[in-house]
């Protein structure tokens, strides 16, 4: 059995989508719909993951698979403020600790604003499409 790697090591593809319970031909298609997940590339094509792009890859999986998010919503997301503009990820102990709501009322409401944004900014495409097939 081999050691466990460091937080900060790279990680082939077939650890990736253990770690993140998800195939492998899901994360090559992520790549394609999001250029911000770029692993390196060794010879003969085998990626390599940065920390941060495991990272990235989980967030992007809790949008699509529990937050509701479409692959368009995430790419708004994405567009209008990188990847600084995604939701942060809300983990049970920091909704119970009191130092965990000390953001300011803006910096919460941009977080809102920006999920809104994205979301009706998806509604208007759907509904243009909508238009498209009608008439």
């Amino acid at each position: 059995m081999s050691a466990r790697k460091s937080d900060q090591a790279f990680r082939t593809i077939s650890e990736v989508a253990d770690e993140l319970d998800l195939p492998q031909h899901v994360l090559r298609f992520w790549e394609t719909k999001f250029h911000q997940v770029s692993p390196m590339k060794r010879g003969g094509g085998r990626r390599y993951y940065r920390p941060e792009d495991v990272e990235l890859l989980r967030r992007i999986k809790m949008l699509l698979h529990h937050d509701g998010y479409t692959i368009k919503g995430v790419q708004k997301l994405l567009a209008g403020g990188g990847v600084k503009n995604l939701p942060p990820e809300i983990e049970p102990a920091a909704q119970t600790e009191p130092e965990a709501n000390t953001s300011s009322a803006s910096e919460t409401a941009g977080l809102d604003t920006a999920a809104l944004g994205a979301l009706v900014a998806e509604l208007e495409t759907i509904r243009d499409q909508l238009k498209k097939s009608l008439s």
